[in-house]
């Protein structure tokens, strides 16, 4: 992948510029076109019960979601979406609704009548999931397309009379058979899937749209919707449309919160995203304050200085679009293997180590590897030709990390770093450059986590980094347990059991976040294996393809088991099913008992 390829996302990898795109209107709420970036949530009440519906929407509102999404399974449920829009309105909340619609053009043909924007995602609109495997002839395939096309263009005529909105929402986890057979289940096929609806919304003059790129992998999630602007950039600067950004199936807690700061937060920080959900497995009222949160972590991080260097002007370290790490060689640092295809370690300062090096023993999975003043580390402004100049003459390979008190955005100042640096040395990220004496004892945690996951998880899913540490947490324990936790998220150091859970919704079978909490406290020391939780089959099968087991909401009361992608236990009684989680595992000899509390 060349630099020149790389641009076509990315005006400048070192250094911020929002993308530039036209405005698309949500009822009162504007989108793209120079507007803030807009946060939004989903109602997890069933959309049958418009008053609970109302309330939790009226809730949302209080805390600053402006944009408001409900389910709407069938024709007869989108009729009730009238009453929420009415209730809405009565209450003086003129908060816009979105129909989020699987499988269902009837449905959302009704929806549209009362709702501001409709989402509609293209792998399940008209097209076939069933995992089928066939060999497509250009005139199936093609058959196939018309078909889709017949059922999309009356619900963009619609859209279209009624003046509104509509998202493109692709999900790695729902791509249909035509297109998984054509493209693979891939970044490219996740795109191509977008593009042929707005091709048929733009050839009926439709354009009050904008796109999404979802999956439960953030590296998959980044690599997606920079291809998709990489697209729309070579078609055309009229498919300058906005994108929504969102990490699916995130999960909950500071897992949830870690793994959609470096999907989101990653692209936010290339000037990609125009309006962005955080998907947690919690009430969605907890979202909202999250994902401002997020946005405004990342604005003002990103906007500090300049690299003095645009990527023209640079090599490139790395492909946007498929994840490969950095080469180097190795080293060994205080006994720890660093770089070289090492896993990437984590390092702690002098002061850290020794407030937590009486309890190491106590420390479990979250333990310290190599302290910062011993490592040897050579730190350098990446702006100075002369000391990159002396760093690569060196002739054996070095660790080398950013300064800190530059006026650079970590981000760009790592990836300049990366692009100058002989590729034989070592880099050890940092999430601030403000330094440990910086840190505030009294900040917040939310905002620390934020920063230090979207700063250093998104470096790790372009490839670079052999180290981490990070500074922002003053609190010694909880810095380490966030390195680790970050490690695991960007997916280049598994120390857990992995979970892919979804946020509730209207769908939703079971209570997610009890069940979670249960499958967690079952299989939590399980290191290496995945597990799925989701609360129906949506997106379930599809975003379960990395999982090695998964849990989800068959119907009411019942849950169906899978082993990777394929169901292997059906309609299992909700009350007996984590034991029988618990009993697939084991019978995959994936089961080891948890080890005795000392």
């Amino acid at each position: 992948m060349t630099a020149t390829s790389l641009l076509r996302y990315c005006p400048d990898l070192y250094h911020y510029q929002r993308r530039e795109t036209r405005l698309v209107t949500v009822g009162n709420v504007g989108i793209g076109g120079g507007n803030p970036i807009r946060v939004q949530s989903m109602l997890t009440s069933d959309t049958r019960d418009a008053e609970a519906c109302i309330q939790q929407a009226l809730e949302l509102a209080a805390v600053g979601c402006e944009i408001v999404r409900v389910t709407a399974q069938t024709r007869v449920i989108a009729e009730n979406l009238q009453h929420i829009r009415d209730g809405l309105r009565a209450a003086g909340c003129d908060v816009p609704l979105v129909a989020d619609i699987h499988f269902k053009p009837d449905a959302a043909m009704e929806a549209v009548k009362w709702v501001e924007k409709v989402r509609v995602n293209p792998g399940n609109y008209a097209d076939k999931k069933k995992f089928a495997v066939k060999e497509y002839t250009d005139e199936q395939y093609a058959e196939e397309v018309a078909y889709m096309e017949a059922q999309f263009v009356p619900l963009v005529e619609e859209c279209k009379r009624l003046g509104r909105a509509m998202r493109i929402g692709t999900n790695h986890g729902s791509l249909s058979d035509r297109i998984m057979n054509r493209h693979g289940d891939t970044p490219h096929g996740m795109v191509e899937s977008a593009l042929e609806f707005a091709r048929i919304a733009r050839a009926h003059d439709f354009h009050n749209f904008l796109f999404s790129m979802k999956a439960s992998n953030p590296k998959v999630m980044i690599e997606a919707y920079r291809l998709l602007v990489a697209h729309l950039n070579d078609l055309g600067s009229d498919w300058n449309y906005p994108i929504h950004l969102g990490v699916t199936e995130a999960g909950d807690g500071e897992d949830g919160r870690i793994k959609s700061a470096i999907g989101i937060g990653s692209l936010m920080s290339d000037g990609i995203g125009d309006t962005i959900r955080v998907s947690l497995t919690e009430d969605a009222i907890h979202e909202i304050p999250v994902a401002k949160a997020l946005v405004k972590s990342v604005v003002e991080g990103v906007r500090t200085g300049h690299c003095g260097s645009t990527s023209s002007s640079l090599p490139v370290s790395y492909d946007s679009f498929v994840y490969s790490r950095r080469g180097t060689d190795r080293l060994l640092v205080q006994g720890v293997d660093i770089g070289g295809g090492a896993t990437v370690a984590v390092f702690t300062t002098r002061r850290k180590w020794d407030a937590v090096s009486h309890k190491l023993d106590k420390l479990g999975d979250f333990k310290p590897e190599v302290v910062l003043e011993d490592s040897g580390v050579i730190a350098i402004d990446p702006r100075e030709d002369s000391a990159l100049h002396d760093l690569n003459a060196a002739v054996g390979p070095l660790l080398v990390t950013v300064a800190d008190g530059l006026d650079l955005a970590p981000i760009h100042a790592f990836r300049l770093l990366a692009a100058k640096l002989d590729a034989r040395h070592s880099i050890l990220l940092k999430d601030t450059l403000l330094g440990e004496a910086a840190a505030d004892p009294k900040g917040d945690f939310t905002t620390n986590l934020l920063t230090a996951a979207t700063n250093i998880g998104s470096l790790l899913c372009d490839g670079i980094g052999d180290a981490i540490l990070v500074n922002g947490e003053e609190a010694p324990g909880q810095s380490l347990r966030l390195s680790y936790n970050i490690l695991q998220a960007a997916g280049v150091r598994i120390f857990k059991t992995d979970y892919v859970a979804c946020p509730s919704c209207g769908r939703t079978l079971f209570n997610l976040q009890s069940t979670t909490q249960k499958i967690r406290a079952s299989t939590g020391h399980l290191k290496g294996v995945r597990i799925a939780v989701m609360g129906c089959i949506v997106n379930g099968p599809g975003e379960m393809a990395d999982a090695d087991f998964g849990y989800v909401g068959g119907a009411p009361g019942k849950i169906n088991l899978y082993v990777g992608k394929t169901a292997v236990k059906f309609n299992i009684p909700e009350e007996e099913a984590v034991e029988r989680l618990v009993d697939l595992i084991k019978e995959h000899g994936r089961w080891f008992d948890a080890p005795l509390a000392a």
